[in-house]
């Protein structure tokens, strides 16, 4: 079992139970870990009972749209550091956005999209160098659309190729400091976010065909990649984008055995294809 005793960890992005940050927070909690919680003041109250169950620190809140917001979330940071780790799961687009085609994205969505799921990290990033402990790490989740088209991701996959390429550069900043810059490429999961997605239903289904393994990572086994990641354990390891799905990222072409799985899945969406337009 990973031991993380005497490790402080900080969580980016928690936004309910089903989030992958609670997951890897739990995860850090269970290796021994102290963890603080930083979430959107508009999901403050749900997330706080969250941490009351762990007996963790009330969480701190952090908003990338809003001037000021990283200053005082990292003020306070300082103040109870250091830190041995810090993870950004932050990502949001307009979901009106993310139903229909790619070339339709306005650019208000582009901008704030970018902001919000890309430049936030970079931001994270410059500020934790400032408060991590020589040898500590940066964690961020991205997704295999960045590399490929998935229906409706449309300018999400863009943020991610976009924040897939910050980690490279980031880790090349901090490296001078033995900091490491990571991301996990994770199975499309039932997230807070994800149902934003239009049919995202019908993208895990395609995934899980897709995979070598015939399924989706859970959260508990992305939540492990994680861990690892942020513990010293995985100390040569920087500037790398590490894939928990199955497989999936991996197959052009699903095994034979998982045939019926897709033939399922490419059905279900054929038919919302084939719905007359209201």
């Amino acid at each position: 079992m990973l031991d993380l005793k005497g490790m402080r960890y900080v969580v980016f992005g928690v936004a309910s139970n089903r989030s992958l940050a609670w997951a890897i927070t739990k995860k850090l909690v269970v290796s021994g870990a102290q963890v603080q919680v930083v979430c959107q003041d508009a999901v403050r109250e749900r997330v706080f009972k969250l941490t009351q169950e762990l007996s963790l620190p009330a969480p701190l809140t952090y908003d990338a749209q809003e001037a000021g917001s990283a200053d005082l979330c990292f003020a306070s940071l300082a103040q109870s550091g250091p830190w041995h780790g810090i993870v950004h799961s932050i990502a949001h687009a307009d979901s009106n956005e993310l139903a229909g085609r790619f070339l339709d994205t306005s650019l208000p969505n582009f901008l704030m999209t970018m902001q919000i799921s890309c430049f936030s990290f970079v931001d994270i990033a410059r500020r934790a160098e400032a408060i991590l402990e020589k040898g500590g790490s940066i964690l961020t989740l991205t997704f295999d659309a960045s590399r490929g088209f998935y229906p409706h991701y449309n300018v999400m996959s863009l943020a991610k190729a976009a924040l897939e390429t910050a980690v490279m550069y980031a880790a090349a900043d901090l490296g001078g400091k033995e900091i490491r810059v990571n991301a996990v490429s994770a199975s499309p999961a039932d997230t807070p976010a994800a149902r934003g997605i239009s049919n995202f239903r019908l993208i895990g289904a395609f995934a899980a065909a897709l995979a070598l393994l015939g399924r989706r990572a859970t959260p508990e086994e992305i939540a492990n990649e994680a861990a690892y990641l942020l513990s010293p354990l995985s100390s040569g390891v920087t500037g790398q984008v590490r894939f928990v799905d199955c497989g999936s990222s991996v197959s052009t072409m699903p095994p034979a055995r998982n045939a019926g799985m897709m033939a399922d899945a490419m059905a279900k969406v054929w038919d919302i294809v084939q719905k007359p337009r209201t």
